[in-house]
């Protein structure tokens, strides 16, 4: 069963449209010990939200999982985790933090309680929530 997850990025070190540009790209550089886990638990089709952090706060696109299980590319001593992710759809509307933190069906959702979280994941409850948001 697939699973969903929510992956934050500053758009200015590496934004939506540049997982665009590129077709496929490595999610590297976690270094939290909960985030290594969740990205150790993806699988090949999990799909993740796609975050803007610091700039914008807000969900803006939907990334499908490519590549699982990888070791981080940037870790010389081989002990993190990474992915490879593909971008599926830019939403709509995005759904910014906000609105996240407005919407009480969302007070348990890891980008609430665990804000710092990088990679985080997301029950099938608040990723149909958060899509109908999208929508508008």
């Amino acid at each position: 069963m697939a699973r969903y997850w929510l992956m934050k990025s500053e758009p200015f070190k590496y934004s939506w449209d540049d997982l665009v540009a590129e077709g496929e790209g490595t999610w590297d550089g976690v270094r939290n010990h909960r985030a290594k886990n969740n990205l150790a638990a993806m699988e090949v089709g999990d799909e993740a939200f796609f975050y803007h952090s610091r700039e914008g706060l807000e969900i803006v696109g939907i990334c499908e999982v490519s590549v699982a299980g990888i070791t981080d590319p940037t870790d010389p001593e081989g002990k993190w985790a990474a992915v490879k992710v593909k971008p599926k759809t830019k939403l709509a509307n995005p759904v910014t933090l906000k609105a996240i933190k407005a919407n009480q069906e969302l007070a348990d959702c890891e980008l609430v309680r665990l804000s710092r979280l990088s990679v985080a994941e997301i029950t099938p409850r608040e990723w149909a929530i958060i899509l109908d948001m999208a929508e508008g």
